[in-house]
């Protein structure tokens, strides 16, 4: 079908109208029924397209190996129901009002960072790809008092990609590539903010990975919320995201790391690989196994 089209015809502007076609159907859809598409979603992914299903379960097999045939095949398809959640809800969130994300993407103690505040302190905000991360650069400028910068990955879609920066700056969050995370911090070192780092992704490059023990194996993490804690004297709070029915989660804040520059080399990420081995061994349908965790070795 695209063979016929006019060779001049900018794919990605077709990809970009699609998309927002997926934003308005999504949008006007109520959540009673934004799940039953939800369930359609779910059967591509795991039945139709079976998208990464091999990678997802090599990894919960090393990762879980006292788990016999059928445990795994169980989470296998958790985990696929909580993907197409994800992905339903995060384009759910270009057209959700304050009021829908504050009811359902709930801080339950944004009280801890005051003191952090009220001394002029910024802050550096580690989480995993659990349950629904996609909310959290909403939820956190709605709910606390701090200016919000979000490091992520920009599309190669220029316009998906402009599109996803004015909508998460409807909600006072500046998103920042994580290309020019040196430059974001030096950028907002006047201002009270909390940088959201979603740090368990696989570094591009081992020789500037942290290496730490986690889920029982040798893993590769990304150095850069030790570097820039360390750098900068910030603390660090872990934000562990839960679901507690569908559509509804909730983010409770601890602190990680009260003062970095305390602590020896490698501490400050393990501290948040155990963190997050925690969170992920409670509930491990919940965490992002399509993703090739485990791809570069020492």
């Amino acid at each position: 079908m695209l063979a016929i089209l006019p060779k001049n015809i900018d794919m990605k502007l077709i990809l970009t109208i699609v998309f927002l076609f997926f934003v308005l159907f999504i949008g006007i859809l109520p959540f009673s029924l934004l799940y039953l598409f939800s369930g359609l979603v779910y059967f591509i992914l795991l039945h139709v397209s079976r998208y990464r299903k091999e990678i997802v379960k090599q990894n919960l097999i090393s990762t879980f190996p006292e788990l016999n045939q059928n445990e795994i095949e169980k989470l296998i398809r958790l985990f696929y129901k909580n993907l197409s959640d994800i992905l339903i809800e995060g384009i759910k969130s270009f057209t959700m009002s304050h009021t829908q994300i504050n009811k359902r993407h709930h801080i339950l103690n944004p009280e801890i960072l005051d003191p952090y505040f009220e001394q002029g302190k910024s802050i550096i905000a580690v989480t995993g790809h659990n349950a629904n991360w996609e909310w959290g650069s909403l939820s956190a400028g709605l709910q606390t008092n701090y200016n919000i910068v979000a490091f992520y990955k920009p599309l190669s879609n220029k316009w998906i990609d402009m599109f996803l920066r004015w909508s998460r700056s409807r909600f006072g969050t500046t998103l920042a590539s994580i290309s020019e995370t040196t430059t974001a911090f030096e950028k907002f070192k006047s201002k009270k903010t909390i940088f959201i780092m979603a740090a368990d992704q696989s570094p591009a490059k081992a020789e500037k990975a942290i290496w730490v023990d986690f889920l029982g194996k040798d893993t590769a993490f990304l150095h850069g919320p030790e570097k820039h804690s360390i750098n900068n004297n910030y603390p660090i709070f872990y934000v562990d995201i839960q679901r507690k029915k569908r559509g509804y989660y909730t983010l409770e804040l601890s602190c990680l790391v009260e003062n970095p520059a305390d602590l020896p080399e490698n501490e400050i990420t393990r501290k948040f690989g155990k963190r997050l081995e925690t969170t992920i061994k409670a509930h491990p349908e919940n965490w992002l196994w399509s993703h090739r965790r485990w791809k570069l070795s020492r």
